[in-house]
């Protein structure tokens, strides 16, 4: 990927109004790349670092506008809508920018620093009546470090609630320095066992655990988010082992909350021209929730349901 401009970063999209990633009212910002690839993610066009294509058949009519701007000559109409050589596309964007009905879309565009701050200050009174702010998602915001904490300082300065929703999987140092900044975390913690976590998400989870106790131990504001897939790692002896980590972290008890999965991501994967099998991936239901709800609670830690 060509080297971005100073002050600006990779970003896949932007969330107003959000109420389910921190505090109050919050406008949050989508940062584009991830080192893991999670069998559940519903967002598979924030992992890559470079912009992505998406195309909807649905919306297309067929003008040919996208075939005509292409530099590439990659697009072709067939009677299953606009394919595109994926060898020959470099994802310039030129398909989007014609497109009358926005049936191709790039996810991933540059975006500085100021520019997100005017997003969020046409805001300013939502998110200040309703004790709201910012919150840097993703992909993992975390590999836009150097973006990211140029956002963390402009807004510390202008006194805006920062959270930061993380997989933990970064260079220590950085999540160090993004501590300095953060006013609370949204920590993923997937599962326990390193071989499953591997299993499920592409790499084991020795460098997530050992980032949660550092940073625990900075007395920084964490709430830990458990992504729960039925058959995956809602087992009780998973919920046990996570109960047993979470409650040797430095500090007062950390809260706990529960996002069941949901698979939402097909059409998306659709969208990219990939294959998506959810496989024994299922949704828990409610009896799944209390008792994984209740496990917590058994064991001395508060857990709810997002």
């Amino acid at each position: 990927m060509s080297v971005l401009p100073v002050g600006s970063g990779l970003i896949f999209d932007v969330k107003k109004y959000a109420i389910n990633d921190g505090p109050g009212i919050r406008v949050t910002f989508f940062l584009k790349g991830c080192p893991l690839n999670c069998a559940w993610c519903h967002n598979p066009e924030g992992i890559s670092s470079r912009p992505r294509k998406m195309y909807n058949r649905d919306k297309c009519i067929g003008c040919r506008s996208c075939i005509d701007s292409c530099p590439e000559k990659a697009l072709s109409l067939t009677p299953d809508g606009i394919v595109t050589e994926k060898e020959r596309c470099t994802c310039c964007g030129r398909c989007a920018d014609v497109c009358p009905t926005r049936a191709v879309e790039m996810s991933g565009r540059t975006a500085t620093v100021m520019e997100l701050v005017k997003i969020v200050e046409k805001e300013r009174i939502f998110l200040e009546q309703s004790g709201g702010g910012v919150t840097f998602s993703g992909g993992e915001p975390l590999r836009q470090a150097d973006f990211l904490i140029t956002l963390l300082d402009e807004f510390g300065m202008r006194s805006v609630h920062r959270a930061v929703d993380t997989t933990g999987l970064a260079e220590s140092r950085i999540l160090l320095e993004v501590a300095k900044r953060t006013d609370l975390f949204l920590y993923d913690l997937k599962m326990m066992d390193p071989l499953r976590h591997k299993q499920w998400t592409g790499a084991d989870n020795g460098r997530i655990l050992e980032n949660l106790r550092l940073l625990a131990g900075t007395g920084a504001d964490i709430n830990i988010r458990i992504p729960l897939i039925k058959g995956v790692n809602d087992d009780d002896e998973n919920i046990r082992q996570t109960a047993v980590f979470v409650s040797g972290l430095h500090g007062e008890k950390k809260k706990i909350t529960l996002l069941p999965y949901h698979n939402i991501a097909a059409s998306k994967y659709s969208r990219l021209g990939e294959e998506y099998d959810p496989g024994n991936l299922a949704e828990p239901d409610e009896s799944d929730l209390s008792r994984v709800v209740t496990l917590f609670m058994d064991l001395g830690l508060e857990a709810t349901a997002g």
